[in-house]
């Protein structure tokens, strides 16, 4: 009889040890030495000695604005996001590509390189309605067994900007998104406290949490920082609030930008950041001193936005090092933990550790340690979801996983 569900044996372990793993209902349910019999599995993975990690989270994604699955799009400049955003919405009307099929092709690219917890940012405004997030919602339940996903309802053209929003962000937050979004609360609507006010008064209402796109630069950008501040703390709303970008706080004098960490910290704001590439970012070890979470995504993966990306969040952290100017392990590991430990527990899911009763939740790549991985970036062997094999050489896995054994 079989008493475990599968049995991981010669796995390298993060921490440099040699182990195995026995995995039992989605859960770590004994970590052992190589030598010790922990019976029989229903599915058998020896990793001779390939590097166990954990799972990756993409904290920052836009699966429905996607091309993948589509017809290739050359790229059109914008010198603004209000810019940007009229360029998107004219482009996307030319696809014909229902957005669950799109959206699908995006996640599967996600799903096989690692990524086991997710997310999006879906539009949500009067040209749109509710079609995409109900599109996302119909691809979370159908790939629910491979990633978990949480799906944050955003005004892409604006909130007090665009009559409609406010009502329809209402409606999105019933039907089935778990957060709130806000978008350049001064450069795109005019209007930082009437914006802010919204976000915050709708998180209130269906008791969600926020997350709030900020590309404002400069003081400009601080000083919308420290509204959002404002609002958490006397909302009680501290660890439930998170800004993505927030590229001022890369552009103001030191000082300034420490200052305002500490501020941030004290809320328990986390910061999401993706390196990106000209543009200023928030500076990660003065963050991480001040003790913020921090977190990354994908962002724009093939889309109006942006041509590039593969959705791959080991080759996220390897930018996050580059752009950083990280070399030394310990600066490697931090980047691993951004798209990690620093991911999970912003979108409240499962916290990745090697502890018995956490989530088997795993990549398998041919590397001798965390940094050397992020360095290398090495192809995913295997990925593990709760337990079941759900990649195998870079192929989703189908009902035969569980039975699969090596």
């Amino acid at each position: 009889m079989h008493t475990l569900d599968l049995l991981i044996r010669q796995a390298l372990l993060p921490d440099g040890s040699l182990a195995q793993i026995a995995v039992k209902a989605g859960k770590i349910h004994q970590i052992s030495p190589p030598e010790v019999n922990l019976g029989e599995a229903k599915a058998v993975l020896d990793l001779q000695g390939d590097l166990l990690c954990p799972g990756l989270v993409d904290g920052h994604i836009h699966l429905d604005k996607t091309f993948w699955g589509a017809a290739w799009h050359p790229h059109i400049p914008g010198d603004s996001v209000k810019q940007r955003v009229e360029i998107e919405k004219q482009l996307l009307k030319t696809v014909t590509v229902p957005v669950e099929q799109r959206a699908a092709h995006l996640l599967e690219q996600a799903i096989a390189h690692g990524t086991t917890q997710m997310r999006t940012h879906v539009d949500i405004h009067p040209e749109v309605g509710l079609r995409n997030l109900e599109g996302i919602l119909h691809v979370r339940e159908r790939y629910r067994d491979y990633i978990d996903i949480q799906i944050v309802a955003f005004p892409q053209s604006g909130l007090m900007s665009c009559p409609g929003t406010v009502a329809l962000l209402d409606q999105a937050l019933t039907a089935g998104a778990d957060l709130v979004g806000g978008l350049d609360p001064a450069g795109i609507d005019n209007d930082i406290q009437g914006h802010l006010d919204a976000v915050f008064q709708l998180a209130e209402n269906h008791g969600v949490n926020i997350d709030i796109h900020l590309h404002d630069p400069g003081e400009l950008g601080i000083f919308e920082l420290e509204q959002v501040i404002q609002r958490t703390e006397a909302l009680g709303m501290q660890g439930h609030v998170a800004v993505s970008h927030a590229y001022c706080l890369g552009m103001v004098a030191t000082e300034l930008a420490r200052a305002t960490a500490e501020h941030l910290a004290r809320a328990n704001i986390a910061i999401m950041t993706t390196a990106p590439g000209r543009l200023a970012f928030p500076p990660i070890p003065l963050l991480c001193e001040a003790g913020i979470t921090i977190f990354s995504g994908s962002d724009d993966v093939r889309n109006a936005w942006c041509p590039f990306s593969k959705a791959d969040m080991l080759e996220r952290a390897s930018l996050i090092a580059y752009r950083s100017d990280f070399r030394t392990d310990a600066d490697l590991s931090t980047a691993f933990k951004i798209v990690t430990a620093g991911g999970a527990g912003v979108i409240q899911g499962a916290i990745p550790s090697f502890t018995v009763g956490a989530a088997a939740d795993f990549i398998v790549v041919a590397a001798s340690s965390v940094p050397a991985a992020v360095a290398t970036q090495p192809p995913r062997k295997y990925v593990i979801k709760n337990g079941r094999v759900t990649v195998c050489q870079g192929e989703l896995a189908g009902s035969m996983a569980l039975t699969r054994s090596a």
